[in-house]
């Protein structure tokens, strides 16, 4: 009987490593396997001139799909709703863009410049906007599953955006909005969907987040003093190490939050 006990054990063990090792793999850089000095990422097929005469000629939907416009000065054009899915766009200047209804699906915007542009509505799935610049850009309403890790979003509007990890469509390991370590001091996310979002370390200082989801997102770390967090709902939350000091409002689901007694409320 004892052998039996131990070889389940055993068994048991195995498979929670073997698990653990899976995780580490998704959880992986797509930077890991992405030469971020090649022509792909760093040149333009084409220049704004051609983008404007695209724009004039499209009758309908812009299609931008996989064009490579790295490093253009895109700023200030029309381009909403267009088809940008697989576009790469690392250190374009966006700033002022309108962007509304556009599809940035599995696009690359490493470093690029959205100040000030429009996103409302957006379709923003599984795109790559690292150390991004959205300062004061309005985003509300977009669906959004990216990572932001390092982004600035200072002033920025997200309020009702579309967040939250959809746990029917999981196949590859958890998608989710990244905003590790991003800078989203004054922005606004209420009432959006943020559940199982990561927000590690993200600086939110007097963000509002009134009403919004944030069921089993991870918020390890994160300062959010003298943000708005009244009826932010955080079941299931981790907060360890993150700072509520001075915060406005009374959040809902403390109760069954993980870590919080290791965050800071005072």
């Amino acid at each position: 009987m004892q052998a039996r006990v131990s070889k389940t054990i055993v068994i048991a063990a195995a498979a929670l490593i073997a698990a653990a090792s899976f995780s580490a793999l998704q959880a992986q850089s797509m930077f890991d396997h992405v030469d971020m000095d090649s022509p792909q990422m760093t040149q333009a097929d084409v220049s704004r001139a051609d983008i404007e005469a695209r724009i004039g000629d499209s009758g309908g939907t812009l299609d931008l799909t996989g064009v490579r416009m790295n490093g253009l000065d895109l700023s200030g054009l029309d381009l909403s709703g267009a088809d940008m899915t697989r576009a790469a766009l690392n250190g374009a200047d966006l700033r002022r863009t309108d962007l509304s209804g556009a599809r940035l699906d599995l696009a690359w915007a490493i470093g690029a410049n959205f100040e000030g542009a429009s996103l409302r509505g957006a379709t923003i799935f599984q795109a790559q906007m690292r150390e991004a610049r959205f300062k004061d850009a309005d985003l509300s309403g977009a669906r959004i599953i990216a990572d932001m890790s390092g982004a600035d979003f200072t002033g920025a509007t997200l309020a009702g955006a579309r967040m939250g990890a959809d746990m029917r469509n999981q196949s590859m390991g958890l998608m989710r909005a990244v905003f590790a370590s991003a800078i989203l001091r004054d922005a606004d996310f209420s009432d959006a969907d943020l559940s199982r979002a990561d927000f590690r370390f993200a600086k939110a200082q007097g963000a509002r987040f009134d009403g919004a989801d944030m069921t089993r997102a991870d918020l390890g770390g994160a300062v959010l003093t003298g943000a708005g967090v009244a009826e932010v709902q955080l079941d299931g939350a981790d907060l360890a190490g993150a700072d509520f000091r001075e915060t406005r409002g009374t959040p809902r689901g403390l109760d069954t939050a993980r870590n919080a007694g290791r965050a800071l409320w005072k």
